[in-house]
């Protein structure tokens, strides 16, 4: 499996981000705990006002409780063992399984694209910023290349085959929806209750752990939250 891109230092990752929306400025606004359900709401009538004209782009930053989606190609057994208690969600956008959590950082880009049908240059473009956002935290991560005939594989990994970044969107009249997930301190366990984005040998990890194997002290959501807000306002 080839890799692209890596070890990117902080203002050094140049993404294509701000060529593939329409125009117009880029909101970012920020929530705490958001219940899945509330924000998926929250999110469509967003999507249905960028539609509209009413609104600009925007990235929606918050976090979920404790929850399980599912897109629309995750396989029964994929999914997780209801005795564990999570909630699991069917979700409009691409991709399999995910895991939600407080300790978590999630971001909805709601973007008019300039051109709708290149799906896979805009998610290209958010996992650069986002190996961007690692560097920056000192941690080496790539994106990867899909192999021939296989299904689009995102996100983002560490340089030693770690998981980081689940991301998985889905395009309505030229407007973006869903986005991308980061762990900062997450427990690792509701993870291994199910096949983490249809790829059952994979190890998921987080911005935390991931510092603590470099030496590096941990770090706050908050100090996340900012690096990925500044990236987005930088490059988009």
């Amino acid at each position: 499996m080839s890799l692209t891109t890596s070890h990117g230092e902080p203002g050094t990752v140049r993404t294509g981000l701000r060529a593939r929306r329409e125009g117009g400025p880029l909101r970012v606004v920020e929530s705490e705990l958001v219940d899945y359900a509330e924000a998926i709401a929250t999110m469509e009538r967003m999507v249905r006002d960028r539609q509209s004209g009413a609104a600009t782009d925007t990235l929606w930053i918050l976090s979920h409780p404790r929850t399980y989606t599912v897109g629309r190609r995750t396989p029964p057994e994929e999914r997780p063992d209801p005795a564990h208690g999570i909630p699991v969600v069917e979700v409009r956008r691409g991709g399999k399984l995910t895991y939600h959590s407080p300790e978590q950082i999630v971001g909805y880009p709601v973007l008019k694209l300039a051109d709708p049908r290149d799906v896979v240059g805009l998610l290209r473009d958010i996992e650069l910023l986002l190996v961007g956002v690692l560097g920056e935290l000192g941690i080496a991560a790539e994106r990867r290349d899909t192999p021939p005939g296989s299904p689009l594989l995102t996100g983002v990994w560490t340089a030693e085959g770690r998981k980081i970044v689940s991301l998985g969107m889905h395009i309505s009249r030229g407007v973006s929806a869903h986005g991308f997930s980061m762990d900062v301190d997450a427990d690792p366990a509701p993870w291994k209750w199910a096949v983490p984005c249809g790829m059952p040998d994979v190890e998921m990890t987080s911005v935390c752990r991931e510092r603590e194997r470099r030496g590096l002290a941990p770090v706050t959501q908050a100090e996340v939250r900012r690096l990925i807000a500044d990236a987005w306002r930088r490059e988009a």
